[in-house]
């Protein structure tokens, strides 16, 4: 019993070697580094973690952002180097009288609400169908995403031959409801190729949408719904009145981002315009948007100065609009400010 109440206790504080040996240096020198280890550990390397990022963000985010302010205010002209070399605010003053520039806002403002309204309305009902019990559930979670995926050039390319006004699946589809007679030529007026851009945006990203609203749903005790349920509430009173107010960080963020990509359009109306190259978006700019105009003033007018003024004005748009849909989507989803 003596021997096992030896092992069994736990070590004399006088088996340690005493203070003044060499051990006992070599003890402390250790617990000093370890001690060291641990502060830097705990205040430094949380910041070394995020280090790259913010400066990666400086290299190819914040300096970009602020030379292009620079270049804003210069005569950058690539065809004329002897013009003076500031220009001060001339740049974003031209801007108040360019009928092109106002031609490319209206055109990307239309088809921003032709796609992202419905984009997000069909995202929410999609990924309120898609969180019930159905068969083959993961399928059509996984299925809901492949468009995300296509490439979107390859589904630009097949959108813009299903558009086509002879040979085109849109027109034959339309054709029994008084379409056959008179083709419709997408290409040749505003209304026609809003709605045929936006419809190639929608496609992509309605299952995006769709399931970012899906996995906040997830998090939606099921009680509630059973409580709504006695209560009398159908499917539809359910969605606006539990689903959406109890998912709106995830409705804010999606809004953001569909303000953000709405107005910087650029693929989809780029490739559907038959002579691309042109960046005209159409013969008379019929979908011309504002991402398309700086590409054809910067590197085909070559005014990279110009082009630089337009992209701030659209990244000062940006920020009003997406300000204003943050605000009324809290609003409308039961956020109190």
């Amino acid at each position: 019993m003596d021997a096992w109440n030896w092992r069994a206790a736990p070590p004399s504080p006088r088996s340690a070697p005493e203070r003044g040996t060499g051990g006992s240096g070599a003890d402390e020198r250790r617990l000093t580094w370890r001690n060291r280890l641990y502060r830097f550990d705990m205040r430094y390397m949380p910041y070394l973690m995020i280090a790259p990022f913010f400066l990666l963000f400086a290299v190819f985010g914040l300096f970009p952002l602020l030379f292009n302010g620079v270049v804003s205010l210069r005569n950058y002209e690539l065809d004329d180097p002897t013009l003076p070399y500031w220009a001060g605010f001339d740049n974003f003053a031209r801007l108040a009288g360019d009928e092109d520039f106002w031609n490319a806002l209206y055109n990307t403002f239309g088809i921003f609400l032709l796609s992202s309204l419905p984009q997000l309305l069909l995202a929410l009902v999609i990924a309120s169908l898609l969180n019930r019990r159905l068969r083959a559930q993961t399928w059509w979670r996984v299925g809901i995403l492949l468009p995300y995926v296509t490439p979107i050039v390859a589904s630009t390319m097949v959108f813009s031959v299903f558009f086509s006004r002879d040979f085109g699946m849109a027109n034959w589809l339309l054709g029994p409801f008084g379409g056959g007679d008179a083709p419709i030529d997408w290409r040749a007026d505003k209304l026609h190729s809003w709605i045929a851009v936006a419809t190639m945006v929608n496609w992509k990203w309605i299952g995006y949408n769709a399931l970012l609203y899906l996995a906040a749903m997830q998090s939606i005790p099921r009680d509630v719904y059973e409580a709504a349920a006695i209560d009398g509430a159908g499917p539809w009173k359910q969605l606006w009145r539990i689903t959406v107010p109890m998912i709106q960080p995830v409705v804010v963020f999606t809004v953001v981002l569909s303000t953000i990509g709405g107005l910087q359009l650029f693929t989809e109306p780029m490739l559907f315009d038959l002579n691309a190259q042109a960046a005209t978006g159409g013969p008379n700019g019929e979908w011309q948007t504002i991402a398309q105009l700086i590409y054809k003033v910067g590197w085909k007018d070559l005014n990279l100065g110009y082009a630089a003024a337009m992209s701030w004005a659209l990244f000062l748009i940006i920020l009003v609009v997406a300000g204003i849909n943050t605000w009324l989507t809290s609003r409308l989803s039961g956020g109190r400010k």
